[in-house]
């Protein structure tokens, strides 16, 4: 941002912290998930936000989609485009619900990229959820 959030809150200007990734042998469907989608990504067959794994923070989507790195005010990501400011997002991973709303209206922005960015966390937490409880994803 090039001038000063009216918000107050501090937004990250660097990357995520290295320290904060997962191990791959302790996740490994993440891991192949990502080795996939980076492959994928890197030949041209997939857009950047169409991924449903993070490649800046290593993790899946609904686990660091909260981050001011996934704030993107051009395509409207976690945007609000009333009030020009970054929306929040919250993650329930007991009901499976992505919500997001403007950290300054509290209204929720609807657009075509907020959308699908709950979309792709939705599919994210099932994902991860088959990972962690393989016999219920299969049932």
């Amino acid at each position: 941002m090039t001038e000063k959030c009216r918000c107050g809150d501090h937004h990250a200007e660097g990357g995520p912290d290295p320290e904060d990734r997962p191990s791959a042998p302790r996740h490994p469907l993440l891991a192949a998930t990502l080795a996939h989608e980076d492959h994928v990504e890197d030949a041209g067959g997939l857009d950047p936000t169409d991924r449903v794994t993070c490649r800046t923070h290593h993790r899946w989507l609904h686990d660091c989609v909260a981050s001011p790195v996934h704030t993107n005010p051009a395509i409207g990501y976690r945007w609000c485009r009333r009030c020009d400011h970054q929306a929040l997002v919250a993650v329930d991973e007991l009901a499976g619900e992505v919500t997001i709303r403007c950290g300054l209206c509290g209204a929720i922005p609807h657009s075509r990229a907020n959308q699908e960015l709950v979309e792709l966390c939705r599919r994210s937490l099932a994902l991860a959820r088959s990972a962690r409880f393989p016999a219920v994803a299969a049932a």
